[in-house]
């Protein structure tokens, strides 16, 4: 089973204000275990980065300013998604800033039924908790010293790790001693092999059950 794990960042919270997407971070998963396959794309807006925006993020008009249009690289996104399940933190606002760069383009919204919240598999998991990305990652004990600020590729990068974590934990299966770096195999100890015991019975025994099948009236053994 593929899924990718993916996060945006953006001039500001509603594409129909004429905000859009700056940065999209993707993280590949095969079968729940990551494959160490990650994308990353930065995007010109081409409008002004609101300061309150900037303060979460950090990506600049400066910076931002030669970096390709969504247009540019639509095609290697939708080829590198194909037909993943899309896991996102608060999906509605990624999948509506998508949806709304890839309407820009004549282009499909992405299926919403192949879309799966972290928020609400949080909720179903764990009740009553804290379920901000940070939060989450606390409470699994999931390394947040790189996170100065936010950024689509390392949002995703954590939330890859808390995803696996609500699911059922970060190593999913068994792994064999001799296939687990750092593990010591154990040999199974040489056993002796007895000979088989004979458990004939005594003459006593014999006597005593051949007086007590003659005590039974008509047996089936002799039909």
């Amino acid at each position: 089973m593929r899924e990718i794990v993916f996060d945006t960042e953006t001039t500001g919270l509603d594409p129909a204000a004429g905000h859009r997407v700056v940065e999209i971070g993707c993280v590949e998963l095969l079968n729940h275990m990551p494959t160490g396959e990650t994308r990353q794309w930065y995007l010109n807006p081409q409008r002004d980065m609101p300061e309150e925006a900037f303060r979460v993020h950090g990506l600049s008009e400066a910076f931002l300013g030669d970096k390709p249009l969504f247009a540019a690289v639509v095609d290697e996104f939708l080829d590198f998604v194909g037909g993943a399940v899309l896991i996102a933190h608060n999906a509605s606002f990624d999948m509506r800033f998508m949806n709304a760069e890839l309407a820009a383009l004549d282009r499909p919204n992405l299926p919403q039924e192949k879309v799966l919240d972290t928020i609400a598999l949080a909720r179903r998991k764990i009740p009553g908790a804290q379920y901000s990305l940070d939060a989450l990652c606390r409470r699994f004990d999931i390394d947040l010293s790189a996170r100065g600020h936010h950024g689509a590729l390392l949002d995703a990068e954590l939330l890859a790790e808390v995803y696996l974590e609500l699911i059922g934990g970060r190593q999913p299966g068994l792994v064999l001693a001799s296939e687990a770096k750092g593990l010591t195999v154990v040999q199974s100890a040489d056993r002796q092999t007895r000979p088989p015991r004979v458990h004939a019975p005594g003459a006593e025994e014999e006597a005593a059950h051949q007086a007590f099948v003659a005590k039974m009236k008509d047996p089936i053994w002799k039909k």
